[in-house]
């Protein structure tokens, strides 16, 4: 399977275990895979784009804020919702923003999912 797809594949996968979080009212691990579907779209935007997929946050988030500055922004504003679900107990308020910076990351990727 080609990088391409395999994360494509891993996107689908953790935005379909969100969706079942987030009617499960886990709100904690919706947030979290919401993140995680996320990072790997960003990820596979940046192998559309460079060629390259980033080897951690790290080396994403550089590469984001040197050349995305409008997809940085987005996951500026995000990591830490995704680090605070490990130790607060986040509500619907949050699970639904990740999803909607999901959906418009989708859009300038040019993917569409089913939501």
């Amino acid at each position: 399977m080609a990088e391409e797809e395999i994360l494509l594949d891993n996107v689908r996968e953790y935005l379909k275990q969100a969706k079942k979080a987030e009617e499960d009212l886990a709100y904690n691990s919706a947030t979290t895979l919401y993140f995680k579907a996320i990072a790997v779209l960003v990820d596979y935007f940046l192998l559309k784009q460079d060629g390259k997929i980033p080897n951690n946050h790290a080396e994403r988030f550089d590469i984001l804020r040197r050349k995305y500055p409008f997809l940085y922004k987005i996951l500026d504003k995000d990591f830490p919702l995704y680090q605070n679900s490990y130790k607060l107990k986040l509500n619907k308020k949050y699970a639904e923003l990740l999803k909607n910076d999901f959906k418009r990351i989708a859009e300038l990727a040019k993917v569409e999912f089913d939501y």
